[in-house]
């Protein structure tokens, strides 16, 4: 703001100029005090400059209706909507969120500073906030290979771009545990430019959350009990209550909420396929979530407003106050959440769900993804099961990040080859690869998993977190090999196969994640998808694209996947999928 417009908005707060904008006799939603009161809501220059009685240029009819801040997402991984910023904001803007802090580690972990650089570039020149986390682990462990490694170095000079508000996820514990000098580097860097740190305490035991807010890590999403929520706010962690495409915690994280801890909460979406997003809403939908728990509609906007606001310092947002950006909804309904309009900076961008200004404009996006993987033949997927004993085995826990290490007794399957390992469709036990796809390493990481149902076919995705290699399923090695091949064949994205046929693939341009394509088209190749997968899998009630990928992450427990091989989260090492 500069200083014409300070004294502007003070001469319009004591009504010597009119006001840009009034909203009269509205019913404000104080999150200060977690309560309501009727008034009228003066804005000028984009920021509210009064609450009483007054007169402006532009009068609204506030009655019967409620006004309350913008959503600020506190968490998000954009890249899972499919999306760029340029499209994603759209979406996001029709569902009342007008600011997003995300952390870009899904395109940094593929093709490093050139992907945040796009990130940034592309989220510019729109009307709505998207704030920055950096990547502080890039790959999340060395225990798989990514297409990038980035250093304290590469990170510190993004400090001076004043939507970088901290470091993102700290998600490689034993690094800060044993003071690994390039992550402390990049924590103690961080805490001295007065930024915010993020964590990632999945699984964590008590002297594990000591010890990462001790390194002043300030947050963490990755809390899947309400008794892990109260463990973290006694130590002064803010905690992000998650609701996401697949990462589904808010109906169990709500029991431990009340009035008395509610300012250390704040409501994220961490990672969101964009169909779920139209489909079910996002922040917006939480909150209703929340008030049909038996929270007040005002503590639960408070959440997703005031205390995510204050949590990274953005300061000016988050509030109905005088000194505070303009960026607000009107709802018809509380209790419904249902949202008649939305303004950004005082100014309308969504009436009747329907963008004020749609720019349909795309940005050309010169960069190109090379999918580096070996010829594949069906000796690269075997897997030995001779004078062995019992398989550990992947199991999915649905809408669900974290898996369960299963030990299966091979005698117990009656399986016909006494060799190697075929899926066995009876027992929902599939086989899976990682494939290894920036280095041309040849790296490829075998597993057994259950739980995805597959009857028939294979899926394939560049989509693996965090290191983003080529992760498939199938139920015969015929297959996998053909989704792996058409893969690399489109330069990413994500691929159903059935008895030697593509039945449909989602091409993903950009690193092999997201694509420059509107959102309606990806939504409608995302319907296509869904429907051939239900037909291999017709029981399936989770996301199992989402599901396929989040198989791959080694800082979650229990059992997890790399291009190295299978993985041991719990006691932090490679184990055989036969024993």
């Amino acid at each position: 703001m500069n200083k014409k417009t300070y004294i502007e908005n003070i001469q319009a707060s004591i009504k010597n100029i009119p006001c840009d904008l009034v909203i009269k006799n509205i019913t404000i939603i104080d999150v200060f005090q977690n309560s309501s009161f009727v008034s009228d809501v003066a804005i000028h220059n984009g920021y509210i400059v009064g609450i009483g009685n007054y007169s402006g240029q532009n009068e609204i009819d506030g009655n019967k209706k409620y006004i309350c801040p913008g959503l600020i997402d506190a968490h998000a991984h954009i890249e899972s909507s499919l999306l760029t910023p340029k499209e994603y904001y759209k979406t996001a803007l029709i569902h009342g969120i007008t600011s997003i802090i995300i952390d870009p580690h899904e395109i940094a972990n593929v093709i490093g500073i050139d992907g945040i650089n796009l990130m940034i570039e592309l989220s510019q020149n729109i009307p709505f906030d998207f704030y920055f986390m950096l990547p502080s682990c890039v790959p999340a462990t060395e225990f798989e290979n990514s297409g990038s490694i980035l250093k304290n170095s590469d990170l510190y000079p993004f400090y001076k771009n004043n939507k970088i508000l901290g470091l993102a996820e700290v998600m490689d514990l034993r690094a800060v545990l044993e003071c690994n000098e390039d992550m402390i580097d990049k924590i103690y860097d961080a805490y001295l430019n007065n930024k915010i740190i993020d964590g990632h305490c999945a699984g964590f035991s008590i002297d594990h959350i000591n010890a990462y807010t001790t390194a002043y890590i300030k947050t963490d999403h990755e809390c899947h009990t309400h008794e892990e929520l109260i463990e973290r706010i006694r130590r002064g962690m803010y905690v992000h209550i998650r609701e996401g495409t697949v990462a589904k915690n808010l109906r169990e994280l709500i029991k431990g909420v009340s009035i008395h801890n509610s300012r250390k909460l704040c409501l994220c979406t961490d990672d969101k396929h964009i169909d779920d997003f139209v489909k079910y809403g996002s922040i917006d939908n939480s909150i209703r979530m929340c008030i049909r728990s038996g929270l007040s509609p005002e503590t639960s906007i408070q959440m997703a407003t005031i205390n995510t606001s204050e949590c990274y310092k953005l300061n000016k947002k988050g509030a109905i106050a005088p000194g505070y950006i303009a960026d607000f909804l009107i709802l018809d309904s509380l209790h419904d959440f249902k949202i008649s309009s939305v303004y950004k900076n005082g100014n309308l961008v969504v009436k009747d769900n329907e963008l004020i200004n749609n720019d349909d404009s795309t940005t050309k996006i010169s960069l190109k993804t090379q999918i580096n993987i070996p010829n594949l033949a069906e000796d690269h997927f075997k897997i030995s099961i001779k004078n062995k004993s019992f398989l550990n085995v992947i199991e999915i826990i649905p809408n669900n990040l974290k898996t369960n290490h299963l030990k299966i007794d091979i005698s117990s399957l009656n399986l016909k080859c006494n060799e190697y390992f075929n899926a066995h469709i009876e027992n929902d036990l599939l086989k899976l690869a990682i494939i290894e796809r920036h280095n041309n390493t040849g790296n490829i990481g075998l597993g057994i998993v259950k739980g995805l149902m597959l009857n028939s076919g294979a899926i394939a995705t560049t989509i693996a977190h965090d290191s983003h290699n080529l992760i498939v399923c199938g139920a015969n090695d015929q297959d996998m090999i053909l989704a792996c091949n058409h893969i690399k064949e489109i330069g990413g994205g994500i691929t159903i196969v059935d008895n030697g046929k593509v039945l449909y693939s989602l091409r993903l341009e950009i690193g092999g994640l997201i694509t420059n394509r509107k959102a309606s088209d990806v939504i409608k190749d995302l319907e296509i998808l869904h429907n051939n997968i239900n037909i291999l899998s017709p029981n399936l009630t989770f996301n199992p694209f989402l599901t396929l990928s989040f198989l791959s992450l080694p800082v979650i427990p229990n059992i997890k996947i790399t291009d190295k091989g299978l993985f041991d989260t719990i006691n932090f090492k490679f184990i055989d999928v036969c024993e």
